[in-house]
C-alpha cells in the first residue's frame, strides 16, 4: 500500500554496509527499513521506531516467524525520545538515521482517523490514540478563533486563514471530514477550488501538525540523532512541506558551522519524474543528508 519516497536515493547515501546497524525513527510499513535489512546482513539490525501502535502491531505481525524478526527491533514511541529509546535497545553508535516525515498511505486510506479530505471520518488525526488526548475535533470546537487563525497561517501556511477559522466557529460543532471540507469551501473563493492542490489540503495539514505537535518533536529529535550517531555516521531527513524542510536545513546548516557535521546535500534531492509519475505523492519531498564529522 505504501510505496517508500526515494528509496534508491536513501540507500545510495547511507549505503549501509554488512552487520552495521540503523535507526529507522518513522518506520510506517517498513519500505525503507527492509531495503536496509537487505543490504546490512548477515548480521546488521534496524530499529524501527513508529509512534502509532497499528502500524508497529502489523509490522511485527508480518515479520513473526521470518529471518527479519531477529534483525529489525521495533518500538512504539515518539522520535522526539530518540536517544532513550536508542539506549534501552543498544543502538548507540549507530551507521544512519532516517527521518522520513510524510503521513503514510495507510494513514490516509485506512486508519479511519479523519487525516484525508477524500473520506467522510471523524475528525481525530492522532497518530498514537493511546497517548495524545488532543483531537481534530478539539481544536476545531473549542479553540478560540485567534488560535485556529495562527495555526491554519503557521503550521499550513494558509491564506484565507481568517476567514476559513471565522467559517469554522460560526459552523460548530464540526464532527466530520466532510463537515471540515464543506465549512472551508464556503470560506475561500471559486478560484481557490480550481486549482490542482485540494483547497483543503493545508487545513487539513495546519491541524495534523498541531495534534501531534510536529515540529517540536522534530527539534527535538534531530540533536538527538547526533547523538545516537557514530562519527562517519549518516543523518537523512525527506520533508513533504515547507515547514519540515526548514527546521532540518537550519538544523544542518548550524551544525555545519559548529563542525559537527558535513552536509552532503548541498541542496535537496528531489525524486525524479519517473518516480512522481509512479507516486504522485512524492511530488513534494526533498531528502537531505548529512554525516557526523
Amino acid at each position: 500500500m505504501h510505496l517508500p519516497v526515494m528509496k534508491e536515493e536513501v540507500i545510495r547515501f547511507l549505503d549501509p554496509k554488512p552487520d552495521e546497524d540503523f535507526i529507522d525513527c518513522t518506520i510506517g510499513l517498513g519500505g525503507h527499513a527492509l531495503a536496509i535489512l537487505e543490504r546490512n546482513k548477515p548480521n546488521g539490525k534496524v530499529l524501527g521506531i513508529d509512534f502509532d501502535p497499528q502500524i508497529i502491531e502489523e509490522l511485527k505481525r508480518c515479520v513473526r516467524g521470518t529471518e527479519l524478526e531477529k534483525r529489525l527491533v521495533l518500538v512504539c514511541d515518539n522520535f522526539a525520545n530518540l536517544e532513550k529509546v536508542a539506549k534501552t535497545h543498544d543502538f548507540m553508535e549507530v551507521s544512519g538515521v532516517l527521518f522520513d516525515l510524510g503521513l503514510s498511505s495507510w494513514h490516509l486510506e485506512a486508519s479511519g482517523r479523519g487525516f484525508s479530505f477524500w473520506r467522510n471520518e471523524p475528525l481525530d488525526m492522532r497518530y498514537n490514540p493511546q497517548s495524545n488526548t488532543l483531537t481534530a475535533e478539539g481544536i476545531l470546537n473549542t479553540w478560540s478563533l485567534k488560535d485556529i487563525v495562527r495555526i491554519l497561517r503557521v503550521y499550513g501556511e494558509e491564506r484565507f486563514a481568517r476567514r476559513i477559522a471565522k467559517e469554522i466557529v460560526d459552523s460548530r460543532p464540526l464532527r466530520t471530514t466532510v463537515d471540515l471540507v464543506m465549512a472551508v469551501e464556503r470560506a475561500t473563493p471559486p478560484w481557490y477550488h480550481r486549482r490542482r492542490i485540494h483547497f483543503a489540503t493545508k487545513t487539513f495539514q495546519a491541524l495534523r501538525i498541531a495534534v501531534n505537535s510536529e515540529l517540536e518533536n522534530l527539534e527535538r529529535a534531530l540533536p538527538q540523532a547526533l547523538n545516537v550517531l557514530r562519527s562517519g555516521g549518516k543523518l537523512a531527513v525527506i520533508t513533504f512541506h515547507s515547514l519540515e524542510d526548514r527546521v532540518a536545513k537550519n538544523f544542518m546548516r548550524v551544525k555545519a558551522k559548529e563542525g559537527a557535521i558535513k552536509v552532503l546535500t548541498k541542496k535537496p534531492v528531489r525524486p525524479s519524474e519517473k518516480e512522481v509519475k509512479e507516486n504522485p505523492r512524492a511530488r513534494s519531498a526533498k531528502l537531505r543528508v548529512a554525516v557526523k564529522v
